[in-house]
């Protein structure tokens, strides 16, 4: 009669222990796991700049024989063309509450002024010359190059909604940018409401 107890008894245990061995494992695994290499990381950021919509602003765009809107290849991520002369479009619609973007869109006229899309490539006219910490503070607190003392970034900069981002993906995405095609190129500078009616 005891050794008909013990045997219920004894697979109670077993299957407790696998249980118990079973939930280490994957805390096990997950020490164990290889850490990404550059490689990786770079992947990581090209694959985050393009789900996050980065090249809707940053890169030119021109339509192709189809007639549908493609980046321009060798021009990824420059932001506004500065060897494009600006021509401030009807003001009469923005004071009907229309935002305007040139045919590219690489510029938007609203009620902030004239925005134009930053260089973002790995020249030192984009980011070539930023640290990390500089890239954290533009992209999650909308710091202008990074720098406490510098203004805000302008609309459609969507800087608010990254205060979120992991540390892993905002380093993913400036590792990224290190990496691409340096295209020289240096985007005008804001032209503020007051002074669009000179231009």
């Amino acid at each position: 009669m005891k050794r008909l107890f013990f045997l219920p008894f004894a697979a109670l245990c077993a299957v407790i222990l696998m249980q118990c061995t079973n939930a280490s494992a994957p805390a096990a695994e997950e020490a164990a796991a290889p850490q990404p290499t550059h490689e990786d990381t770079v992947k990581r950021g090209e694959y985050l700049i393009a789900i996050m919509g980065c090249h809707d602003c940053h890169s030119p765009k021109r339509l192709d024989a189809n007639g549908n809107i493609e980046l321009v290849p060798d021009r990824m991520l420059p932001g506004y063309d500065a060897r494009n002369a600006y021509q401030v479009p009807n003001l009469e619609a923005t004071k009907q509450g229309f935002i305007l973007l040139n045919p590219d869109f690489t510029s938007f006229l609203g009620p902030w002024g004239v925005s134009f899309a930053a260089n973002i490539t790995s020249d030192e006219t984009g980011i070539g010359n930023w640290s990390l910490d500089q890239f954290k503070k533009a992209f999650k607190q909308g710091k202008y190059m990074g720098l406490d003392a510098e203004r805000m970034l302008l609309p459609p900069m969507p800087w608010f909604n990254m205060g979120n981002i992991t540390e892993e993906d905002v380093s993913a995405i400036f590792t990224y940018l290190k990496s691409t095609n340096p295209v020289r190129n240096v985007p005008p500078p804001p032209i503020p409401p007051d002074q669009l009616a000179q231009k």
